[in-house]
């Protein structure tokens, strides 16, 4: 694949690997060999010792995929000289594999599905249609919480005290029955099945048996919780149609594995199973890289591994061989120096971190670490810091692979051969990191510097993940928030009014409800569950309650959702489990859940209590977002904290509280009990770490995804080259986007005289604008759903059908937060200015298209900002956008934009529509030439006379061809024909 110019002094090097003599990979180090001489090759050397890692990366893909055509030795060229190029130059970047879950990753496949039967019908062969590059898909996020507490939270208390009330008797469902506790030996009162006593025993036994749960005081297989039984089979129930797809897709499309439900976050097992850290393929080695669907692909950059999040339009041109196109960017240089504090979890240190980059203004760039610090970071918590870089608006956060990432691997699998092979490749093409003091550090385009000696325990909210709050001055923060105006942390409670109280009963009890009660509390994943400390942090804490006699109120959503299996192994050896289940932590299933709003609905006394006193509710999770309303239309306020903090606040039943100076709760004796009486140790952490997080877990981790589970390996699917597509499917549906599929691109059509469908303000986020969640009763989507033939208990959620364009078009701008100046106030709704009516976003636009009217959007600063959604893009498509005018745009939802064929206009700088004098009720006509080029500036007349100027945020020749050819869906598909 190499094509570099003839007589070009750069061209490749070949070699064998030192002692490993059939390995070979390309030494980039080494361009142009023998044959240019000693010089030229130092020359690259000192060149390449002063990139940053993350930038060798992209020189050594250049190198390995250069074509001619996608990639040039211009490419090449220019991220050696990325010093100099930063920001100057497009170059292609071909990662080794994709990642998807099943939200971002049905609306891909479907596509596929849809482009075969369009090649098909346009006399290409649909076989062919198939992804180029490695691809997995997770199904992790289609799990709901139906269930939370259950038989297990009620069983006999292993700490002692009183037991809780028994819970309302639940729906009967097939569910296998719980065997009676354990009575192996006097004193067990945990949930173990009866048998034979397990040959080892003790809370921290190392011998792991292959099942989810295990006694916590004998270590004897048990039942998985009935909580988890209970989700899994709605699961399966309401998605059936769904997983018979994606069934499907992996018997019928080369390159495609699909990892199945039950198996853990798509970010957890790229993590954990999926990541090779060094591909080896047919002998030949080059460094793991990755895109996937969702903007916490950058969680395996704490490994090594250079990933981050895409849209999924430009996931799925990437599956069909072609590159990601990126400006070459800054790179950031993040200097870690000091040692946390014993009671700074990694949450602590990835809030703290995430405030200090989004001042540095990272946005748009790559992060790099480095400093004496990084060594003191375990892989786990280095994995949680990169996790979040979309929050600080960085397009990834790189640790280069150094010694503990070696002994991380050897914990997690990887055989000693298969490490020094590792260790000699990154070596040989210097991606791996010497972490001496004496070692040269890369050059970057700046350098920020943290002390990791500065943190002390933070949460963050009450709306936004880069809101960061001391828990020492959470009271205070809370009461603030409750005086100031309403935006992006004020809630505008008068002050007479900040200290009602409304009283509640639940469960034959009464409660009283106020500002800053806790009604949702989550461990859940992506963020911290994949690291050990701060898990069993949450359960040392938890065990430590229940002995001191702190409970949890009932009425609270309490739920434990793993990243995969191994949290419930080192949970349940630790001992730490049912303590957790005590307080109602019980484990829900393995996927996403509260954190995109899959949370069953609170207990509708508790709702009408919410509402009847206008109350600030509170959500507490360890995840990563907690924008307003995500969780609960009725819980306004949402902190991020860590997991043991989330049982803390769980216990307290308010954040307003100094746990400082007053206590949790009361305990056995009537004695105050405060937050540092059951604060777990450091001493503590790393002893039960070291007892239970072992290697055997994830190998038994591994052989659980390969041999997938007994409802999916049963699961029956169609094995047609074309998806049998049912018309009367809900959940499935032939999108239309390759309805005018044709050879020739043709140039863009002038936009004249659109309507403003949505006049919005700043930072609006794809929550706001894509689908997600549960589909409210009254929303259009709903109203399809009804009409066929589906009960508001079969709507699902919009993740969950996303493979139908009628659903999520419908949800599209759905979000009851969605602030459209023409209303005045946040509600779906907008304005149809030829009639004058009020109407939902769909209905407004979907008369728009009946008359033949073209729509644009007018929005302020940072248009598009949170998680990638390809339907934050494909849904105002088939709303009928044309364009989107605003200050300022997130980076990869503009690139979704172009994608789509929907053009991105931003305002000229210091201009906004205030300043212009639009009101958004004008006809706007924009002129697209026919020659159009990156950065073009385009003249807007409106409908009374006013002339204005806006730059085309095309970014280069690419996404121009793309938008001309009607995004990069059509042209890809193209190639087929």
């Amino acid at each position: 694949f190499f094509f570099f110019l003839p007589g070009s002094p750069y061209q490749p090097v070949i070699e064998a690997l030192g002692n490993y003599p059939q390995k070979k990979f390309y030494n980039v180090s080494k361009l142009g060999g023998a044959k240019y001489g000693v010089a030229l090759i130092k020359s690259l050397c000192f060149t390449l010792d002063t990139l940053p890692y993350s930038i060798r990366v992209l020189f050594e893909s250049s190198v390995r995929n250069c074509d001619g055509f996608l990639v040039k030795e211009t490419d090449a060229m220019n991220i050696l000289d990325w010093k100099t190029k930063q920001n100057n130059v497009e170059v292609p970047f071909c990662p080794a594999r994709v990642v998807l879950q099943d939200f971002t990753g049905i609306p891909a496949m479907v596509d596929f599905a849809a482009m075969r039967e369009a090649v098909r019908n346009a006399g290409g062969d649909p076989v062919k249609v198939n992804p180029a590059c490695p691809t997995d898909l997770t199904v992790d996020h289609s799990l709901q919480i139906d269930f939370s507490k259950c038989a297990i939270q009620n069983a006999p208390n292993p700490g002692g005290g009183d037991s809780q009330k028994p819970m309302a008797k639940l729906s009967p469902l097939k569910v296998q029955p719980r065997k009676p506790p354990c009575r192996g030996q006097t004193g067990c009162k945990g949930p173990c099945s009866t048998g034979e006593s397990s040959r080892n025993s003790g809370p921290f036994s190392a011998q792991i048996e292959n099942t989810p749960i295990l006694c916590p005081f004998h270590l004897q297989p048990v039942h998985e919780p009935e909580t988890v039984l209970k989700n899994q089979e709605m699961e399966f129930g309401r998605n059936r149609e769904r997983l018979q797809f994606f069934k499907w897709s992996s018997k019928v499309f080369k390159n495609v594995s699909i990892i199945p439900p039950e198996t853990g976050m798509a970010h957890q097992v790229n993590l954990e199973y999926l990541s090779r850290v060094v591909f080896e393929v047919k002998d030949f080695l080059y460094p793991d890289s990755v895109v996937g669907t969702d903007s916490h692909t950058t969680m395996v950059n704490g490994l090594g591994i250079l990933g981050w999040g895409v849209g999924g339009i430009e996931t799925e041109a990437v599956m069909l061989g072609m590159p990601v196109t990126l400006t070459l960017p800054e790179v950031v240089g993040c200097e870690l120096t000091g040692t946390a504090s014993p009671l700074a979890t990694s949450i602590d240190i990835v809030l703290s971190i995430t405030k200090h980059l989004r001042q540095a203004e990272v946005a748009g760039k790559f992060v790099e670490f480095f400093g004496s610090g990084v060594s003191q970071l375990s892989v786990a918590d280095r994995t949680t810091i990169a996790n979040m870089c979309p929050e600080y608006g960085a397009i990834l956060s790189f640790f280069p692979v150094d010694n503990v990432t070696l002994k991380h691997l050897k914990h997690t699998g990887f055989d000693k051969a298969k490490l020094e092979l590792m260790e000699a490749y990154l070596k040989a093409v210097k991606l791996f990191r010497n972490g001496e003091s004496s070692s040269r550090e890369p050059e970057y385009s700046q350098v920020v510097q943290f002390s990791l000696s500065s943190i002390i325990p933070y949460v963050s909210g009450p709306k936004r993940s880069q809101d960061r709050v001391a828990v020492n001055n959470m009271k205070s923060d809370f009461q603030a928030c409750l005086n100031e105006k309403c935006g992006v942390k004020g809630f505008q409670i008068a002050a007479e009014k900040q200290n009602d109280i409304v009283p509640v009963q639940y469960e034959g009890n009464e409660y009283k409800l106020s500002h800053g009660c806790i009604v949702i509390a989550a461990v859940i994943s992506c963020t911290n569950n994949c690291n050990p400390s701060v898990m069993l942090a949450a359960g040392l804490l938890a065990k430590k309650a229940v002995e001191a006699g702190l409970v949890v109120k009932p009425y609270i959503r309490t739920s434990l959702s793993p990243g995969s299996g191994m949290v419930t192994h080192y949970l349940s050896s630790s001992g730490v489990l049912p303590y957790l289940s005590k307080l109602g932590f019980e484990v829900v299933g393995y996927g996403c859940s509260t954190c995109v709003g899959n949370t069953a609905p609170l207990p509708e006394a508790i709702r009408n209590a919410i509402k009847q006193g206008d109350i600030i509710a509170c959500g507490v999770l360890s995840g990563t977002k907690n924008f307003e309303g995500r969780l609960c239309d009725c819980v306004r306020a949402n902190y991020l904290a860590s997991p043991p903090l989330v049982v803390a606040y769980a216990i307290a039943g308010t954040v307003r509280i100094d746990f400082e100076t007053e206590p949790l709760g009361t305990g056995f004796n009537g004695e105050s009990i405060y937050l540092r009486d059951i604060w777990p140790t450091r001493k503590e952490l790393h002893t039960v770490e070291e007892e239970c997080v072992i290697s055997s877990m994830f190998k038994e981790l591994k052989e659980k995804m390969e041999k997938g589970n007994k409802r999916w390996n049963l699961l029956e699917a169609p094995e047609s080259t074309l998806f049998p597509w049912d018309l009367k499917s809900t959940y499935i549906r032939c999108p239309s986007f390759f309805d005018k599929l044709a050879k020739e691109p043709v140039s863009p059509q002038p936009i004249e005289n659109a309507h403003v469908l949505l006049y919005l303000g700043d930072s609006v986020t794809t929550d706001h604008i894509s689908p997600a969640g549960s589909i409210a009763r009254s929303s259009a989507a709903a109203k399809y759903l009804t009409n066929k033939g589906l009960t508001p208990r079969e709507f699902n959620s919009y993740g969950a059908r996303r493979g139908n364009d009628a659903v999520m078009t419908r949800g599209t701008f759905a979000n009851i937060k969605l602030l459209n100046k023409f209303i005045g106030k946040p509600a779906p709704k907008t304005i149809h200015f030829p009639s004058g009516q009020t109407l939902g976003v769909f209905e407004a636009a979907e008369l728009y298209q009946k008359e033949g009217i073209p729509v644009i959007i007018l929005a302020g600063k940072k248009y598009g900002l949170g998680s990638s959604r390809d339907w934050a893009a494909k849904g105002p498509f088939l709303l009928g956008v044309k364009a989107v005018l605003a200050e300022s745009f997130e980076k990869v939802h503009r690139s979704q934009l172009v994608g789509i064929g929907i053009a991105p206009l931003q305002f000229l700088p210091g201009e906004n529509p205030s300043v212009l004098g639009l009101t958004g009720r004008e006809q706007f006509s924009i002129l697209l030439p026919p020659e159009l080029s990156p950065g073009m500036t385009l003249d807007i007349k409106t409908s009374t006379g006013k002339v204005f100027s806006v730059i085309a945020l095309f970014e280069n020749e690419m996404e121009i061809t793309l938008y001309q050819y009607g995004g990069s869906l059509n042209f890809v598909a193209r190639r087929f024909l």
